[in-house]
């Protein structure tokens, strides 16, 4: 089963924000979070996918998103 890691984009009080997550279905996922069922984080604003990644395994993908959760530049730079 594929795996996917995505980096979602929104605004907050004239700020930018970002959030970092792992799916095995994208746009079920989007849909969550912009109806305020997925993660607490993401509840109350509007969310649109600016990246995606496919991986093999769910382990592959759990190993991605916890290095671009960290790496804030490169979140920066999606956003731009």
């Amino acid at each position: 089963m594929a795996c996917f890691v995505y980096v979602l984009a929104s605004e907050r009080n004239g700020k930018p924000r970002t959030y970092v997550g792992w799916t095995t279905d994208l746009d079920r996922r989007l849909t969550q979070h912009n109806n305020g069922t997925g993660a607490k984080f993401t509840r109350g604003g509007t969310w649109v996918m600016i990246y995606a990644e496919k991986y093999e395994t769910r382990n592959e993908a759990m190993s991605r998103e916890w290095y671009l959760k960290r790496d804030r530049k490169m979140r920066k730079i999606l956003m731009s």
